[in-house]
């Protein structure tokens, strides 16, 4: 099988040396591409530069990507020659529009107009006490995944904090209809840690709890097999 990989997390630039971003280390990617490789499927792994990742294998591609304009570029491509997907990347839910100070905020009449400017300097200065950043929000790839190619086998991860386990079945249900997943894998940020990751996988029909990541990944290609 010719599985796609999403692992790691996305950054955005705000200016030529500073970024937004997240914590997501790209482990449990690296655990998928390590369970899939064994089990003798072809693998392509869109990662981002400093996310963990496998071994080379002569079974495995790596594409390397930093933000979701080029996640977005690099996935319409590669799900029209895949069989499954595996979206385990933390993309980022926004990006920067543009930076400004405080006082400049407080004196403009119109807040949208600052939703058309850009940041001119290579780095931009760091006098002001504070600074206001301003965000727009980015597509949601899942979504947009069966409409590149409908027959892929969609597997999407759902990441909540601090939530009873039935709310956290609950939204990965609505997004296993909505996305029109095969799995999704709903996470509470509390329950990873010191090397435990528990999880629901949720399907049209059933709820398999997981506790670790290698026991994420054994589950995710059991079904897939």
């Amino acid at each position: 099988m010719h599985i796609l990989i999403t692992s790691g997390g996305t950054s955005e630039a705000i200016d030529s040396v500073r970024s937004i971003t997240n914590h997501s280390t790209g482990s449990l990617g690296k655990i998928l591409t390590e369970a899939a490789l064994a089990k003798g499927h072809q693998v392509t792994l869109i990662t981002t530069p400093t996310a963990l990742k496998p071994d080379p294998h002569p079974h495995l591609r790596l594409l390397l990507i930093e933000n979701v304009e080029e996640l977005l570029t690099e996935m319409q491509k590669e799900v029209l020659h895949h069989q499954t997907l595996i979206h385990a990347m933390a993309v980022s839910d926004y990006t920067p529009v543009y930076m400004t100070g405080l006082e400049e905020v407080e004196k403009a009449q119109d807040l949208h107009n600052f939703l058309h400017r850009e940041n001119q300097e290579a780095k931009i200065s760091s006098r002001e006490e504070y600074q206001v950043l301003f965000l727009k929000k980015n597509p949601k790839i899942i979504s947009l995944v069966k409409e590149w190619n409908p027959a892929i086998q969609l597997i999407g991860f759902k990441l909540l904090v601090d939530v009873s386990s039935e709310e956290l079945i609950q939204v990965a249900r609505e997004s296993l209809v909505k996305n029109h997943a095969s799995i999704i894998v709903a996470n509470d940020l509390t329950k990873i840690q010191d090397g435990q990751h528990q999880a629901y996988l949720v399907t049209d029909n059933h709820v398999l709890e997981a506790s670790t990541k290698t026991e994420i990944a054994e589950a995710i290609l059991n079904y897939l097999q």
